[in-house]
């Protein structure tokens, strides 16, 4: 991707001032939070000397929210951050950590009340929209950027900040890491060697893995997966489904799709389509041959564990997870040889969009400037980066040449956080990380697909009733029809379409071929 230069955006940026800046972000017209604008109004303005450098005389402490547990030393490393910080740019910082069993209703309610602090980790499946349109988040512009952050605006591809735009306008600065989001599975490599089985290349050549597995490996369920948790798809269909189609889905919180080469970008269901009722038959075949139990769908167990344990022989998730797996069971079951396959090898990658991870500034921040400052050598100062990123060398992890790195001793006691909110170029990769999936990485790299809704992101607010109910007749109905606990396939997937439009996704499907329509044509101006 074409990145922006560094050059005139510097000269240009050294002209700014801070308080026309924050002006601009208070008049945030996404919503009606005046308490907000009016706090947002009222952040100090950060001075420049003739030379355009900006004025740190003096210090701030700034307050940051992260999601994930607070890590055993985060005092520890924390503590050298510091250092580092009041010397570079004459701050502090400290956090507060919402632990994952309750962050999702701690998160929004830190902007409801209002509380008092500067940075907030968000994504895409952490509140990002939401608060971008609730006002939660302070309006950033590209002035603001170019002074405070100008190592970020000079990295950053200039279609990772579209990609973080919300009607129209940036809240947060997204991580600076192309990740590709296909998904692919683990295979029992030393299964497939056992019974002489083709390379897990395919669908075709995966059912036959997984039916022989079920045949012959007692005690083993061929397939794990984890529907319990609310997920609301059978965990292959990302693969045999979308992947496998060129298809794009929304939000995994309904199914509307559109084609990824469709120009129009036209929405349709992909529970009535062929291609779904082709699936099925795909699923039930498997479910008759014994490749899952049947009461997989109440299953509760670590999926990962239960494959480690030997009681699974396969489960689908994302690359770089499956690679860290290869990488635990290469360490602690050196017998077992375990391998990644892509059944989709053929097909158009989707690069994960930029708001994956990101750091946005609270609307009523009065440390804005420093906040941006912060970020920018989070992302791009070296020192800085591996220290909040991997904790103290020699300690927590070991440096291995300039871009890799192995667990140290005391490796557990910083892990666990949301420190992805500043991935970027300088993220170290583990020494043990398995080669084969860096060059599977490689060649989904050569085949990311840049499409025109790529940067579209759907603003559910006028149907979130009909998106709730609709998630739960994908639960009720979708998912023991995928894995096969419904005999008729022809009246469980008419029955799931029926009640799909009893929620109401007729609406939803309406409403959003309207953004998209809209989306379409303002890129066409």
């Amino acid at each position: 991707m074409k990145k922006l230069k560094k050059s005139s955006i510097l000269a240009l940026a050294a002209t700014m001032t801070m308080a026309a800046a924050l002006t601009a972000c208070g008049g945030n017209s996404n919503n009606g939070n005046a308490a907000a604008t009016a706090e947002a109004s009222n952040a100090p303005a950060a001075s420049a000397d003739a030379s355009g450098a900006v004025d740190t005389s003096k210090e701030v402490k700034l307050k940051m929210i992260m999601v994930g547990g607070q890590p055993a030393d985060y005092a520890e490393v924390f503590g050298k951050l510091n250092e580092l910080l009041k010397a570079k740019i004459n701050a502090t910082v400290d956090a507060e950590f919402l632990d994952w069993a309750d962050w999702t209703q701690k998160y929004p309610l830190k902007f409801a009340a209002n509380e008092d602090f500067d940075l907030v980790y968000t994504a895409n499946w952490a509140f990002y929209n939401d608060q971008a349109l609730k006002g939660g988040f302070m309006e950033l512009t590209d002035d603001m950027l170019q002074k405070y952050a100008p190592q970020t605006w000079a990295a950053m591809p200039s279609v990772s900040w579209d990609q973080a735009k919300v009607n129209g306008k940036l809240y947060m600065v997204p991580n600076n890491n192309q990740e590709v989001t296909d998904k692919a599975v683990l295979v029992r490599e030393d299964l497939v060697k056992k019974y002489n089985l083709e390379p897990v290349t395919s669908p075709e050549t995966y059912a036959t893995y997984l039916k022989t597995i079920a045949k012959n490996e007692k005690g083993v369920s061929a397939f794990g997966a984890k529907p319990a948790d609310g997920w609301k798809w059978h965990e292959l269909d990302q693969i045999l489904l979308e992947q496998k189609n060129d298809w794009n889905l929304v939000d995994y919180s309904f199914p509307l799709a559109y084609k990824l080469d469709d120009a129009t970008g036209k929405v349709f269901n992909v529970y009535d389509t062929p291609e779904f009722a082709s699936l099925l038959k795909y699923y039930k075949d498997l479910a008759d041959n014994g490749a899952w139990s049947r009461n997989i769908v109440s299953n509760k167990n670590d999926v990962w564990q239960d494959m480690k344990a030997g009681k699974v022989g396969s489960y689908a998730q994302n690359l770089g997870t499956l690679a860290a797996n290869i990488q635990e069971a290469r360490r602690d079951t050196p017998n077992v040889e375990m391998a990644v396959a892509d059944l989709t090898p053929d097909n158009k990658k989707i690069g994960a969009i930029s708001t994956q991870n990101g750091m946005a500034i609270h609307a009523t921040s009065k440390n804005a400037e420093r906040s941006l400052m912060l970020i920018d050598l989070l992302q791009n100062d070296k020192e800085i980066h591996d220290l909040t990123m991997y904790g103290i060398s020699g300690k927590h992890y070991e440096q291995v040449g300039d871009d890799k790195m192995k667990a140290g001793p005391s490796a557990a006691n910083y892990t666990g956080f949301s420190n992805w909110g500043w991935n970027s170029p300088l993220n170290r990769q583990d020494e043990a990380y398995p080669q084969e999936a860096n060059d599977i990485l490689a060649k989904w790299e050569e085949k990311v697909y840049h499409f025109p809704l790529e940067t579209f992101v759907f603003d559910d607010s006028k149907v979130k009733t009909e998106v709730a109910n609709i998630g739960n007749v994908m639960l009720r109905y979708a998912i023991p029809l995928e894995y096969g606990l419904i005999d008729n396939l022809e009246e469980g997937q008419a029955d799931l379409v029926k009640q799909l439009k009893s929620a109401g996704i007729d609406k939803v499907q309406t409403e959003l071929q309207s953004q998209i329509d809209a989306f379409l044509a303002n890129q066409s101006k």
